[in-house]
């Protein structure tokens, strides 16, 4: 007899060496059996074995077996369909009375004994009777699901587990197995390889004779814990790449808060537009207000404003300095392009030039699933003799196509400092529509000549959000998903790096 009857888990390596030493050569399914043992703990057991230095061999094999489904356990205890209507049939009972009484075993049962001759149905009286038309029955089914439960499923005749499998009572598995032999350092005990070198070894000289666990410098190792990119950073890193590729220059915009003079005065926008309104605009309340302009440049947009001028006829109305002093967190990096043409204007002689900038900009906006109070403008700018509207709309599409954007629409739009105007829209594939991406235009000579720019240069430019053609290109369909409190920070860490 096996000295393995019953086992844990703690000593089941043990009692497997101690069978490959009696048997030599034993397999995991015959172990199970030996040990009483579920067969996925004797894999378990196989496998923490593997991990000592050639104690043992195991090569897997795969097998297949037949094994018992539910239902098929069921009727390995409790008989066939067919035999349990037959002991239900006694003396005589009514069908419905049997029906009821066999459960979900009665219509199968039923009609399985009236096909073996088992029972009849006696419809003489008016109600239809089942009786028994044999007095004993063999329950061969049963017999041979619990050979089949024993493991003796192959010696079953093919017809009979046809008609089984056929029935739901049996199924076929696949089955990975080991074979298991003595390997070169074979021992009936186990000892513990030391993974570390102590202070305690080291003094006590334990060291000396200590069995070390080998280095594996195969493994992974963790990863080591550290800061992670936010994809809107990797687009940014992306859209400036690609300005400075196309020859621009980046313009510094270090500085959240302006005043309104740049911020709409500077860009030919009327002191009463809507848009600066408190509800569309967030106003610093200390300082309130700055007193830093170029007072001739300030003068003549003054002008500009109220009586025309450049073959302008202005808007009329009392322009005051005190509304263009109001500090405010800027609304656009426009601001930042209008003192970048000012400065442009002072130099002697024109130069053309192309600006840039991605940077934050605010506006009191009611959040949604495209729009924040707090997002970043991407904003180009080329000043040049004689640009037409061709020419914007050719820097566009080659722009948005090295962004791998390449399905644009262009709308007709208004602007107060750009004629003729023009929204950008692309498809979102997320979203299933076109979604504004953009705006662009050429600036008005209202907005350039009293800068003191030649009268024959032009200026396009165009501007566009990056949360925007971030969330396309993840096809995020929220932007909360992206920024704010809301953001997975796993998602930041997964996200690829962002080849546009």
């Amino acid at each position: 007899d096996s000295l393995l009857q019953e086992s844990t888990m703690s000593d089941i390596p043990e009692k497997i060496l101690l069978e490959i030493e009696k048997s030599g050569k034993v397999s995991s399914p015959d172990l199970a059996k030996l040990l009483s043992s579920d067969h996925q703990k004797i894999v378990g057991a196989i496998k923490s074995l593997q991990c000592l230095e050639d104690m043992i061999t195991a090569e897997m094999e795969s097998v297949k077996r037949w094994e018992l489904t539910k239902e098929g356990e069921m009727v390995a205890e409790k008989g066939s369909h067919e035999a349990v209507v037959w002991g239900l049939v006694g003396e005589g009972i009514g069908q419905p009375d049997l029906m009821k009484a066999a459960g979900s075993m009665g219509k199968v049962g039923f009609s399985k004994a009236m096909s073996a001759g088992w029972i009849v149905l006696d419809k003489s009286g008016g109600k239809p009777v089942v009786k028994r038309k044999v007095g004993e029955i063999e329950d061969v089914i049963k017999k041979h699901l619990v050979e089949v439960k024993n493991g003796a499923g192959d010696n079953l005749p093919e017809r009979e587990r046809g008609e089984y499998k056929k029935r739901k009572l049996v199924q076929e598995v696949t089955e990975k197995i080991y074979i298991l032999n003595k390997g070169p350092n074979f021992s009936t005990t186990i000892s513990k390889a030391e993974t570390e070198l102590t202070p305690e070894m080291i003094s006590s000289g334990a060291w000396k004779t200590a069995n070390f666990k080998p280095y594996n410098f195969d493994a992974l190792g963790i990863s080591p814990p550290g800061g992670h990119l936010h994809p809107l950073l990797k687009v940014r890193a992306e859209y400036r790449q690609i300005f400075l590729e196309m020859g621009f220059t980046e313009m510094p915009t270090n500085n959240y808060v302006e005043s309104s003079f740049w911020n709409f005065d500077a860009l030919f926008q009327p002191q009463q537009h809507p848009a600066r309104d408190a509800h569309d605009t967030f106003f610093i309340s200390d300082p309130a207000e700055t007193t830093i302009f170029p007072e001739e440049y300030l003068e003549r947009v003054r002008k500009i404003h109220s009586e025309g001028g450049f073959g302008s006829q202005g808007y009329g109305y009392d322009w005051k300095k005190q509304e263009a002093s109001k500090n405010l967190l800027r609304t656009h990096t426009t601001a930042v392009s209008a003192r970048m043409l000012y400065k442009l204007a002072q130099q002697k002689e024109f130069s053309p030039q192309k600006y840039f900038s991605i940077d934050r900009v605010f506006r009191n906006e009611t959040l949604d699933a495209t729009h924040l109070a707090e997002f970043h403008q991407i904003e180009g700018v080329i000043a040049d003799k004689d640009l037409t509207l061709g020419d914007l709309i050719g820097v566009l599409y080659q722009f948005f196509q090295k962004l791998g954007i390449e399905k644009l629409r262009f709308k007709p739009a208004y602007n107060p400092y750009t004629e003729p105007s023009m929204e950008i829209f692309s498809y979102h594939e997320g979203l299933a529509k076109w979604v504004e991406i953009g705006n662009s235009g050429i600036f008005r000579p209202e907005m350039l000549l009293p800068m003191g720019l030649p009268e024959d240069v032009k200026v396009i430019a165009w501007g566009l959000s990056l949360e925007r053609p971030t969330m396309i290109k993840y096809k995020i369909d929220n932007i909360r998903d992206l920024v704010g409190h809301k953001v997975d920070l796993n998602m930041v860490q997964r996200n690829p790096l962002c080849r546009i």
